[in-house]
């Protein structure tokens, strides 16, 4: 499936989002602290950031507008991870970058359905399937 990268500090979270996303089928590459998070965004390149929002040193926000104004990493989505579930604080985590924002403790079927949205194209990204029986048959030639 997709290659997604867990920048979280807490040794507990960050299993349970690993076996989530293991789980999923996902392969997970992880960092405790964003400034190694964001050296390993700009060298993998994953599909899809989840971002916990405090973390020690420079701040999970920080380190998302950065991933942002990086034209290499600015089209990964960043997915908000954070204990903190007050409105301000998910309108702080949309100005910084965040595409999306989940609030601890990580329920499973949120999670899935927040990466889903950005990691499965939508039907209309599909391409077209001729339908067999709309197409006519072809005439042998006489």
């Amino acid at each position: 499936m997709a290659r997604i990268l867990i920048i979280e500090d807490n040794p507990a979270n960050l299993r349970l989002a690993t076996l989530l996303l293991t789980e999923g089928g996902h392969q997970v590459l992880s960092a405790s602290d964003a400034e190694t998070g964001l050296a390993m965004a700009r060298e993998a390149l994953p599909d899809l950031v989840l971002m916990d929002i405090q973390l020690p040193g420079m701040d999970g926000l920080a380190a998302t507008a950065i991933l942002k104004a990086e034209p290499a990493t600015a089209g990964i989505p960043v997915i908000a991870l954070t204990a903190l579930a007050m409105r301000e604080d998910r309108e702080r985590s949309r100005q910084a970058g965040c595409d999306a924002y989940i609030a601890k403790p990580l329920r499973y079927r949120e999670l899935y359905a927040t990466i889903d949205r950005f990691l499965v194209p939508a039907a209309t990204d599909a391409p077209a399937v001729a339908d067999a029986a709309a197409v006519p048959p072809v005439e042998p030639a006489a």
